[in-house]
């Protein structure tokens, strides 16, 4: 007698290696799901919880400094080397990954520190008030005092330093802008802008196109210069001074400017007649901004004390991180991994935030990527639901920077409002309506002498460029 026993293949129901889950079969029709819908919108809501329950950016302080930490640089090609200067006049190269110190050099500098640099070979830049530039090595960070390499001395006091990306020279700001060979102890160019007076705050170097430098002033401009000629060559002139500025790393034509008005600007520099994007939420002065390696992000740091990060092309910060006891930012950067923040403040100390604030931080096995993978992809897809948005948009704030944030919406509002009401009052009367008392800022160029001008509504407060209207004229 022959007797047929059902036989199973043992691939379909067990696992092929030690350690891998169980396989589960699963009937893919909608008809035996039909509550398919209503499962995945909880599971996004619990997601979105979930992120918001685990998030805590905070990291770690790296001490060292006995007063206002002012500028911050990390070292191209490095993840875990980042130098410090503060307003006591002392240096610090710290090791994030360690948490110690490779460079301690307390009396750099005769006052305040004003920028710091590193070079392609690892070396360090820094200036200060003093009107010196000092060379430092990180080979002498076994010494308790080390000394500089070499010493450079100006005129007038320093403001920024920035290192060329690829050759041995370095810019400067003071009341003019100067470049700098390291083998040389004069400067080998002066580059102005004609009929300009202002006292250069910060430079920075294009970082794909070398020979290209921008500068911001203390005339509220942002000035191009092309080293090759050793000529300003485009000007803009903003309704309010700029503290900071950086170049996107992967679109080598677009700069972020960090403005006092509250605001973030990106141009692009083929078209400087407005702003492509402008970034409102921080409630005073923005004092410093710096792009993630990806530039898909960025950073900034304002004298509201928060820090925040930006996507790019999105005019509102979806993260804001704060502690009660830091105090106004004046530093702000991405790490070389786009993984974590490092922000500088009045106390003294660099933070260290993670740049997701939920994000786990260790090994992650391929079982928990797979499902952090797929929590992302459930928010992503249901972020427009009333309750899941509300929930993913959730973030605490101090009380002053809420009440501050209040006020100015309600200042905004009323601003809007008079202007729509004097937009009715004038109408039919032709360019009346633009004969208004206001603020303009206009770009300038070297080459056709001509400009462009942004009509402003008149706003005398401390939350000015609110709302604003662009009026597009012709080059004259």
């Amino acid at each position: 007698m022959k007797i047929r026993v059902l036989q199973h293949d043992p691939a379909v129901h067990l696992p092929q290696r030690p350690g891998d889950p169980t396989p589960t079969s699963r009937n893919l029709d909608p008809l035996m799901h039909p509550f398919a819908r209503a499962r995945e919108r909880t599971r996004a809501l619990n997601a979105a919880k979930m992120d918001r329950m685990f998030a805590k950016p905070f990291i770690a302080s790296l001490e060292g400094h006995v007063d206002a930490v002012e500028v911050m640089a990390k070292q191209p090609g490095s993840l875990t080397t980042v130098a410090s200067g503060s307003w006591d006049g002392g240096v610090i190269v710290h090791h994030l990954a360690r948490r110690s110190q490779l460079l301690h050099a307390p009396q750099a500098h005769k006052g305040k520190v004003s920028g710091v640099c590193f070079s392609r070979e690892g070396r360090l830049f820094s200036c200060g008030v003093d009107r010196n530039i000092k060379l430092w090595s990180l080979e002498s960070s076994h010494t308790e005092n080390p000394q500089p390499l070499t010493v450079f001395t100006g005129k007038s006091a320093f403001n920024s330093i920035d290192h060329h990306n690829s050759d041995p020279l370095f810019a400067t700001a003071s009341n003019l802008v100067q470049i700098w060979d390291e083998t040389k102890s004069l400067p080998i160019s002066n580059l102005t802008f004609p009929t300009s007076t202002e006292t250069i705050t910060s430079v920075r170097f294009n970082l794909s196109e070398t020979s290209v430098l921008a500068s911001i002033g203390s005339d509220r401009t942002f000035t191009l210069y092309d080293i090759r000629t050793g000529k300003a060559e485009r000007r803009v002139v903003m309704q309010m001074s700029s503290n900071a500025l950086a170049w996107s790393p992967t679109f080598p034509t677009t700069v972020l400017l960090a403005s006092e008005d509250h605001n973030l600007y990106t141009f692009d520099i083929r078209h400087l007649t407005a702003p492509s994007q402008i970034y409102k939420g921080h409630v005073a002065a923005v004092m410093s901004c710096d792009w993630a390696p990806t530039g898909l992000e960025f950073v900034s740091g304002g004298w509201d004390r928060t820090v925040r990060i930006w996507t790019e092309g999105r005019g509102h910060s979806p993260e804001v991180y704060h502690t009660k006891r830091m105090q106004r930012v004046s530093s702000a950067l991405f790490t070389s991994d786009a993984r974590f923040v490092l922000s500088g403040s009045d106390d003294g100390n660099v933070r260290v935030w993670k740049a997701k604030a939920a994000e786990r931080l260790g090994v992650v096995t391929a079982r928990e990527r797979a499902a952090i993978e797929y929590r992302d992809s459930l928010k992503d897809r249901w972020k427009m639901d009333a309750e899941v948005g509300r929930v993913a948009r959730s973030r605490h704030i101090p009380k002053p920077v809420y009440q501050a944030a209040k006020l100015k919406r309600t200042m905004l509002e009323a601003q809007r409002v008079k202007g729509g009401a004097e937009e009715k009052a004038h109408a039919g009367g032709g360019k009346a309506s633009q004969r208004r008392s206001g603020r303009s800022w206009s770009l300038q160029s070297r080459r056709t002498h001509s400009s462009v001008k942004m009509v402003v509504p008149p706003f005398g407060n401390l939350f000015a460029q609110g709302n604003r209207r662009y009026v597009s004229e012709d080059w004259k």
